[in-house]
């Protein structure tokens, strides 16, 4: 049997730091990915090895502050997961509309991929706060629906599975965009890699 994981790592980046460029810069992406999903990487394994250290030596545990920390920080490192593979630059394929059953199942929902953007636009820009605009699937109704997320956890649908995420979190932009969210969410549509999110949908509907 295969050794279990026991513990989270920092997925490198699909594409070098300044590939994202004019959209993202290389200063930016690399504080993003380096510092701030490094730390909920570590904050997320923190909470396993205090989990794993109290069970052997039999102490008690703050078990409701530590489910609440490890949501906080697992979820922000699953959805930067998502993110950094659902960008690319246009040579590699980003930006654009989506094809294929991608394509098939906005149209279907939303009546035009511009309906379905503006609408993924509009809970981008209006999350409060920190937090995310993500494309889920539903599985019981197979419909894609827009899930707006606060925080990397708060809101998220029980079972859907997300497969395009936008972080509109400070820490993504600030340094590109300082406080205008709304044209860090306009750049993100010169960056979707519709590839990696049709073969997604795909992975779901076999």
């Amino acid at each position: 049997m295969e050794e279990k994981m026991k513990f989270y790592s920092l997925p490198p980046l699909p594409y070098s730091y300044d590939a994202l460029e004019p959209y993202i810069s290389e200063e930016q992406l690399g504080l993003h990915h380096d510092k701030h999903h490094q730390s909920y990487v570590t904050k997320a394994n923190t909470v396993l090895e205090i989990l794993d250290k109290a069970r052997k030596e039999g102490a008690e545990l703050n078990l409701s502050a530590l489910a609440k920390e490890f949501s906080f920080n697992i979820g922000g490192h699953v959805l930067h997961s998502l993110f950094w593979s659902n960008l690319a630059s246009a040579n590699q394929g980003g930006g654009g509309e989506p094809s294929g059953t991608l394509g098939d199942l906005l149209k279907d929902e939303f009546g035009s991929f511009e309906r379905f953007k503006n609408e993924f636009t509009k809970v981008a820009v209006s999350a409060e706060g920190s937090g995310w605009a993500a494309l889920s699937f539903c599985r019981l109704t197979r419909r894609p629906i827009i899930m707006q997320i606060e925080k990397h956890n708060v809101n998220v649908f029980p079972d859907f599975r997300i497969i395009m995420v936008l972080d509109v979190w400070e820490h993504a932009y600030y340094l590109d965009y300082k406080n205008e969210r709304a044209k860090f969410v306009e750049a993100f549509w010169s960056l979707v890699n519709w590839g990696e999110v049709n073969k997604r949908i795909e992975e779901l509907l076999k």
